[in-house]
């Protein structure tokens, strides 16, 4: 709609065709993230792009994550065959359960089944939705004898890292004793059978409803991932262990889990301007943390989600350092989609600044909350100073919450970290004057009275000065004292010129050989013809 578009940014719509742009050969992708939105550079109120198909209107513009046509093109135009960190991915809905076996030794089994008697009703994956699908994988400890194990292992993994995070959803309706054990088979030279480690246990009472877990592991060498259901207590209970979606990666797993249940219905009836807040988190380097929500935004954002993250302190807690320096809290709304790859969660990040102050204030932001907070009652009675919070008023609008699979069986899912990144926030030193092998890496007085141009530096060569000059992606700069400026147009009409110059060389070599050639011809020519007539005679 161009008469809807602000002056200056009409260029920001122009269309080329495929000489100039191509599609890579997948269909139009309202998704990507690299559609502009409906409002993207408009001069009042009204829409500056109308799509063709109304439904996609409130689709184009969503900058939560590469699409699947975005990595299907990014994998066509750099010619790559699979992802640098995935490793597996599993919904059990083939029943090849994604080439996964029974390990050897165990008394019982794992079955692909789509209900359990004790729970689950649903897989995860479908949550029921889809006749004839729904599988996921189940371990009964009410038909199985005390000590009786049961071993699934994955396929052969091989990884390329040295560490991964490894993702499933878990049901478990066992008695309380009963354990799921994580290891990893790992095969070498000297265990050309595979070697069993253990890796996590995880244990505790059965809930009703798919839990989600990360697991770290650290291997190196080809592997299997196992799952060893244990039924550990005596008697009979009616009920098991459940696996499903279960996801692979060469990351590091997010530290928090933070699952607000019934979550529609929360963004439906919380008012605006009004916030939840998540249990506190402590990181591994001491900090504690937490993220505040606000379901129904933030006055004058209506129907988005606003996200905060705020420093807390506990009662007791101490060896921090104040104010907090550059520590990375990231808050990621997870879309549950079964496949890692086809997930496109929402994420933000805040950083500590430890010289950031407060507005309107000497203090500083990310100090003490002791110093800087209010105090706070937690659920459980006890109390605790909360900091204040920076994050963003838009974090995702309800539409795109709403949409994919962000809220699943009326739950979402957010997970959060806290990472120290103070090693990206050290000064580089300049670069020291240096030049080719052999040169002398320090000034002398020799470079006392020359003067380089456009940052150009001063080295001593073979003990005379000599300027080396600044160098760019398209330019450069050149001259006793980099006073000039030259550019690949200029490499280019150079070599141009060099190369028709040498052109016309050739021709004229060419020319002058023809000459010759035919004058020679001409010679002989002219001698056979006198020798005849001399025979003649």
């Amino acid at each position: 709609m161009w008469d809807r578009i602000s002056e200056g940014r009409e260029h920001n719509f122009n269309t080329y065709n495929d000489t100039t742009s191509s599609s890579l050969g997948v269909p139009y992708d309202y998704g990507s993230m690299m559609h502009y939105s409906k409002n993207a550079f408009r001069n009042g109120t009204e829409p500056t792009i109308i799509t063709k198909i109304p439904a996609f209107s409130d689709v184009i513009g969503q900058r939560m994550e590469f699409s699947d046509s975005d990595l299907l093109k990014l994998h066509r135009l750099y010619n790559c065959t699979q992802g640098s960190t995935f490793l597996d991915s599993c919904d059990f809905e083939r029943e090849n359960i994604c080439g996964m076996i029974q390990g050897q030794g165990d008394k019982a089994d794992w079955v692909r089944t789509i209900k359990a008697d004790g729970g689950p009703n649903t897989d995860y994956s479908n949550m029921g939705k889809c006749t004839g699908s729904g599988y996921f994988m189940h371990f009964s400890t009410g038909n199985a004898s005390w000590g009786d194990t049961a071993l699934l292992e994955s396929r052969l993994l091989y990884p390329k890292r040295g560490y991964q995070c490894l993702q499933f959803f878990y049901y478990n309706t066992a008695h309380t004793s009963d354990t799921l054990k994580i290891h990893v088979r790992e095969y070498d030279k000297a265990n050309p059978n595979g070697k069993l480690r253990l890796i996590k246990t995880i244990d505790g009472p059965p809930e009703e409803l798919w839990q989600l877990h990360h697991v770290s592991l650290d291997v190196k060498t080809k592997f299997r991932v196992v799952f060893e259901g244990a039924k550990v207590a005596s008697g009979s209970v009616n009920g098991g262990m459940s696996l499903d979606d279960i996801n692979l990666s060469e990351t590091t797993c997010p530290e928090f889990i933070w699952r607000v249940k019934n979550f529609s219905n929360v963004m439906d009836t919380t008012p605006m301007n009004t916030s939840i807040f998540s249990p506190l988190f402590t990181s591994k380097e001491g900090y504690t943390f937490q993220m505040e929500l606000y379901p129904s935004g933030k006055a004058g954002y209506p129907n988005e989600l606003s996200a905060y993250a705020h420093l807390a302190v506990r009662q007791g807690e101490t060896g921090q350092k104040w104010p907090c320096p550059w520590k990375q809290m990231t808050m990621m709304l997870m879309d549950q989609h079964p496949h890692i790859q086809k997930r496109m969660s929402n994420q933000r990040s805040v950083t500590t600044d430890p010289n950031m102050k407060a507005t309107g204030s000497d203090l500083f932001f990310w100090d003490d909350p002791r110093k800087v907070g209010v105090e706070v009652k937690d659920t459980d009675g006890t109390t605790y100073f909360r900091g204040p919070g920076a994050g963003t008023a838009v974090y995702l609008t309800h539409l795109r919450a709403k949409s994919r699979d962000f809220i699943k069986g009326g739950d979402a899912i957010f997970l959060l970290t806290m990472e120290d990144v103070s090693h990206l926030t050290v000064t580089q030193p300049l670069p020291s004057p240096t030049g080719p092998p052999g040169t002398t890496t320090t000034t002398t007085d020799v470079c006392q009275n020359v003067q380089c141009l456009n940052d150009g530096i001063c080295v001593v060569d073979e003990g005379k000065a000599a300027c080396r000059c600044d160098v760019g992606d398209d330019w450069w700069y050149y001259g006793d004292s980099c006073q000039h400026r030259g550019s690949t147009q200029d490499k280019t009409n150079l070599a141009l010129a060099t190369s028709l110059s040498v052109l016309g060389v050739m021709l004229v070599i060419t020319a002058i050989s023809v000459i010759c050639v035919k004058k020679k011809y001409m010679k002989r020519g002219n001698d056979d013809l006198v020798m005849s007539n001399m025979n003649a005679s």
